[in-house]
């Protein structure tokens, strides 16, 4: 994120809110970014904390979601029995196959029981900071928001009036540290550009987790 930063300043980018998700990556995430901005001669504002900006609820989906799956599937009870019997390392490798139904299972109806964000209430929550955005006055008004990837998913599929399934498919695409950008107006939400990285000019610096 340093070098968002001083790609900020190199090419005079400024805003006039900077908002980041509560979590401590995406906090730090902002932070480094402003810091790195302002050494490089740039100012740059604060940025506010906007509780909606949060990613959806990991800790949940893997402790309450995965067992219940895990019943009904046989061949994702395997794959989740051997990312948690895998090594820190080999869990990288083997992430996505356990990763993926679940967030689809986490979309369907039989996910709803559990005493946790629903899938429904996650995009709800997207679509009400989407709306936020737009409510304010102030037309050329320009926002950067740091979030995490499942958010991003979800805004673009609300761009593009995309089915639910979009949302995940865009998800995994996602750069580390990659700018998505969007457009909008009191009425329209649209998107500019998806997944850059114009400040990462190394390829070694582009990963996906």
């Amino acid at each position: 994120m340093l070098l968002l930063g001083e790609y900020w300043a190199r090419r005079g980018i400024s805003y006039d809110q900077i908002f980041t998700g509560p979590r401590v990556r995406q906090r730090r995430s902002a932070e480094l970014t402003v810091e790195a901005c302002r050494k490089n001669g740039k100012p740059c504002i604060d940025p506010v904390i906007l509780e909606d900006l949060d990613e959806y609820d990991l800790k949940n989906l893997i402790h309450k979601l995965a067992p219940q799956l895990a019943k009904v599937n046989p061949a994702f009870a395997k794959n989740i029995e051997k990312h948690l019997s895998s090594s820190r390392e080999a869990r990288l490798g083997n992430f996505q196959g356990m990763f993926e139904p679940l967030l689809h299972h986490w979309q369907s109806p039989a996910a709803t029981e559990f005493d946790m964000e629903t899938w429904p209430a996650f995009r709800s929550r997207v679509e009400r900071a989407i709306r936020n955005l737009q409510a304010q006055n102030g037309k050329g008004l320009r926002v950067a928001c740091f979030t995490s990837g499942g958010f991003i998913g979800s805004a673009t599929q609300f761009a593009l009036a995309a089915p639910d399934r979009a949302a995940l498919e865009l998800h995994w695409r996602l750069r580390n540290g990659s700018l998505t950008e969007f457009v909008f107006t009191q009425d329209r939400f649209s998107l500019d550009s998806f997944n850059a990285v114009p400040h990462l000019e190394d390829a070694e610096l582009m990963s996906f987790r």
